[in-house]
């Protein structure tokens, strides 16, 4: 008796659960119903014999026995694409994706694998800037897709996302409290910053720029250099920075939307920038 191949799709769904941590998420990444994931995972179970994903109201994890197949099944799914892009039909295609630097952050490296995992043959190419100027070069079809914080005067986008904001210093920075609040900020135009200094304007909190950074590495830096404030999401900080938002009584931040731009509506790029949505979405949520 023949015993039956493993399905593919099957595996794919296991792998995305288990990058992911979310059904939920595997199936955005998937472009597919939270339903119809899990139905995979439960035909691979028990066409393996096995638990592969322990699965809690609060989280989703692997078994001991899902761990253990999770590299096989890196390895069935890379060789099945590797294989195809040899000996199949499909050619390679470009996608130009621009992303915000107050967006990409270090979670970038993982993103881009993430993508490359669901189309290895894909050409990405992916160019990081200002919100403002990533949508203009959209706008003039420069650009696939764009991947950006809200903008004055747009509200079209799908929102991926919300994230949360603050104050943040040094560790050990201190405030003189009758000088003004010493801000680092990015170089306009910058919906961060001008969200922020609107905010301290309203408040009454008295200020002033001390650094202008060209993107929130060099912001990030000249905080934990010590020169004074600036206004990011914590994704983006280096470990140790302080926020010091509640102690100075400075006004709250929003947390700010996300938006995914694209003109790409269907095809293997349309799913491999569904992988990287659902993928940004667990970056934040993290």
């Amino acid at each position: 008796m023949v015993e039956p191949s493993l399905d593919l799709d099957a595996v794919r769904a296991f792998v995305r659960i288990a990058e992911l941590e979310s059904f939920t998420r595997a199936a955005e990444a998937m472009r597919t119903t939270q339903g119809a994931v899990s139905l995979k995972l439960k035909r691979l179970e028990e066409r393996l014999g096995r638990r592969l994903v322990e699965r809690t109201p609060r989280s989703v994890q692997l078994s001991a026995q899902g761990a253990a197949f999770l590299e096989h099944a890196r390895e069935l799914l890379e060789k099945h694409d590797r294989t195809l892009a040899v000996f199949g039909r499909s050619s390679r295609q470009r996608l130009t994706i621009g992303i915000s630097d107050h967006v990409a952050g270090p979670d970038l490296p993982a993103l881009i694998a993430r993508m490359n995992a669901q189309d290895p043959q894909l050409l990405i190419e992916i160019r990081i800037g200002s919100s403002g100027d990533l949508l203009q070069s959209f706008d003039r079809q420069e650009l696939d897709t764009v991947i950006v914080r809200l903008h004055n005067g747009r509200s079209d986008g799908e929102i991926i996302a919300e994230e949360k904001f603050g104050w943040f210093a040094a560790p050990g920075w201190q405030h003189r409290a009758d000088e003004p609040l010493p801000l680092a900020t990015m170089a306009e135009p910058c919906g961060v910053r001008s969200m922020a200094e609107q905010l301290l304007d309203a408040a009454g909190v008295p200020w002033t720029e001390v650094f202008v950074g060209g993107g929130v590495t060099a912001v990030a830096a000249a905080v934990m250099a010590g020169l004074g404030v600036a206004a990011l999401s914590p994704r983006m900080v280096p470990f140790g920075a302080v926020d010091v938002g509640p102690k100075l009584g400075l006004p709250e931040l929003p947390r700010l939307p996300i938006l995914f731009h694209s003109r790409v509506r269907d095809g293997r790029p349309r799913d491999a920038l569904a992988a990287l949505s659902a993928a940004f979405r667990n970056a934040v949520r993290g």
